[in-house]
């Protein structure tokens, strides 16, 4: 089973502040990937419920299916490689393959079988190591919405917190509340 824990942090920042930090990492255009994050749930939110999310993101030419959950530090991601055929199932049809994010399923509970395609996310994605992790630069478009955020992955949780916490002040960015992408869908999606 492909497990690993993501320690992240992110910061939601405005139009003006995500083109300063382009040109403060010496990001241009090219640098700049899209990545489609389809995302599925049961239609009565059971992952959601679990604080948890479930994806399927073309990179690197192939599919990878991602179940993320809370873990005691960071995310727990459950990944498995899918074939065209697969994904195109999972969305079109609703047939889950068998693996390792299926078993995972299975130990919260939740059947694979009531898995349903929610829609999707595109994201315009640049990366760059950094100190001890990865800076990352997002424009995402969903709905009719269009926002960006700032993320650093880490290796460790307190070094990471503090780095994240000096390139936010050293670049006069406000720390913001900061939903992770599926839930920015949803509540975009579903709002009242």
């Amino acid at each position: 089973m492909a497990q690993h824990i993501e320690i992240e942090f992110k910061n939601m920042l405005t139009e003006d502040e995500f083109s300063r930090l382009a040109i403060a990492f010496s990001f241009n255009e090219k640098d700049f990937h899209e990545q489609v994050n389809h995302y599925f749930d049961t239609s009565d939110f059971q992952i959601k419920e679990k604080k948890s999310a479930l994806r399927t993101r073309y990179k690197h030419g192939k599919w990878v299916l991602t179940l993320k959950e809370p873990a005691e530090t960071g995310l727990l991601e459950t990944e498995q490689t899918l074939t065209d055929e697969e994904a195109a199932f999972l969305m079109e049809e609703h047939q889950f393959p068998a693996g390792s994010v299926k078993h995972q399923l299975k130990s919260l509970g939740i059947a694979d079988d009531a898995i349903r395609y929610f829609g999707s996310l595109t994201t315009f994605r640049a990366e760059k190591k950094a100190e001890n992790g990865l800076i990352v630069l997002d424009r995402s478009r969903y709905l009719s919405i269009e926002d960006y955020e700032l993320e650093y992955e880490a290796d460790e949780a307190t070094s990471g917190e503090l780095y994240f916490s000096r390139l936010l002040e050293m670049h006069q960015i406000p720390v913001r509340e900061t939903k992770n992408k599926v839930r920015r869908f949803y509540e975009q999606k579903y709002r009242e």
